[in-house]
């Protein structure tokens, strides 16, 4: 008999990084919801086909009550991945601006993973977080979201501890220069790109797909003895 699918939902999974860790697990037979923050988003993903057994919802990881509501829905999870992010270059030190890119990137990672603990228990789950390159080091025109990713650092280690009596593991990928929408206007500049290729050993920007294979691993049963571990997925960038 065969071994039923994984539940697996990608928050922030519309688009870039999010989409191709998504798709990633639907093309293994995985029952996938990835969400959006608007409809638009949604609509757009799901035009774009070729994606199996995933659909797309609108979920706002600011709203509380949204994220309760929607987890409270599901039969069972296998897999969370908080993927949403938002990055403000160059306005996160408006005190307000700093706020919102915080709400998101990191307390609605710590919403989502609160809201789906009891569902991921039953099934001796797994969650994958999100962390970046400045989970580690400082970026001077993103203070908000340099914070946010060191908080979703230590979110997840600590959360792997807090949950492990359940079962649960908590890990994290940290993504390097990898080319999505977000990072269209570096690409697209040759004298930001370009240091950013020299100094990454492997010479190349990242794809969503890069990624999306490291989190397929974490959430897998070859990483069954793994938790609390910040996975950098980023060409060897920061050891250079």
């Amino acid at each position: 008999m065969s071994e039923p699918a994984r539940r697996v939902v990608v928050i922030g999974g519309s688009s870039g990084i999010g989409r191709a860790i998504a798709a990633r697990f639907a093309a293994s037979g995985a029952h996938v919801i990835a969400t959006g923050a608007s409809l638009a988003e949604t609509v757009a993903a799901s035009a774009a086909g070729g994606h199996g057994a995933l659909s797309f919802e609108v979920l706002d990881v600011r709203d509380a009550a949204a994220v309760e509501a929607f987890f409270a829905r599901l039969d069972a999870l296998d897999v969370l991945v908080n993927c949403a992010g938002v990055i403000r270059r160059g306005a996160e030190h408006d005190p307000a601006v700093f706020a919102e890119v915080i709400d998101i990137n990191l307390n609605g990672s710590m919403r989502t993973c609160a809201a789906a603990r009891t569902l991921l228990a039953q099934t001796r789950g797994c969650i994958v977080n999100t962390a970046s390159m400045l989970t580690f080091f400082g970026g001077g025109l993103v203070p908000a979201y340099s914070a946010s990713k060191g908080g979703i650092g230590q979110l997840t280690k600590s959360l792997a501890i807090a949950y492990a009596v359940d079962g649960i593991r908590v890990n994290a990928v940290a993504p390097g220069w990898i080319a999505t929408p977000l990072t269209a206007a570096l690409q697209a500049d040759p004298a930001r790109s370009g240091p950013i290729v020299a100094r990454t050993p492997l010479a190349r920007w990242g794809t969503p797909e890069d990624v999306a294979d490291p989190v397929f691993f974490l959430a897998s049963e070859a990483a069954r003895f793994v938790t609390g571990v910040i996975l950098p997925v980023d060409g060897g960038y920061l050891i250079s």
